[in-house]
């Protein structure tokens, strides 16, 4: 059982170490259009989910375009695409209404899902250090394992990573 603070800066979080053949963490979250989405209702599909930092900056929305513009592909090797970060539903439906995304974006705000897959953590950036979304996907396949964990994303080229 995990356990978070609210407190983040004091005290570390306990996160998740998933790695390749590991069952993918369920969750159950709103997405851009407040409908509930769950991840159970994917059982014997393969899944792209995703996990970016913020909706509309220049790295999330350069991945986003590229999976958007590779859609097809993805569709047709059998994947169904989720992105997940902590924005809310209003700011997803801005995102995917000005970038014409055609998949789901789903609401993290309480953080849980980016917790239960270990992708909320510390960041250094210019010597600040924060807390925030590390832009991380899961390849989840169709009896729900992870198949695959690609941490060094490429965001012009995310699409080929996935397909590789």
């Amino acid at each position: 059982m995990q356990f978070c603070p609210s407190i983040l800066l004091l005290i570390h979080c306990r996160m998740a170490n998933l790695t390749v053949g590991d069952l993918a963490p369920q969750f159950t979250s709103k997405d851009q259009n407040g409908q509930a989405i769950s991840l159970a209702q994917f059982k014997g599909q393969k899944v792209v989910l995703y996990f970016y930092p913020k909706d509309d900056t220049p790295g999330c929305t350069k991945q986003a375009c590229n999976l958007r513009d590779n859609y097809d592909a993805l569709l047709k090797a059998g994947y169904q695409v989720l992105g997940i970060s902590t924005d809310d539903e209003a700011s997803h439906l801005k995102f995917i209404e000005k970038y014409n995304l055609p998949f789901s974006l789903i609401a993290d705000t309480d953080r849980s899902i980016n917790e239960s897959y270990g992708v909320w953590k510390e960041k250094n950036m210019y010597g600040k250090k924060s807390w925030g979304t590390v832009r991380t996907t899961f390849v989840i396949d169709e009896e729900g394992k992870i198949a695959d964990i690609i941490k060094r994303v490429k965001t012009e080229e995310h699409t080929a990573q996935i397909l590789k």
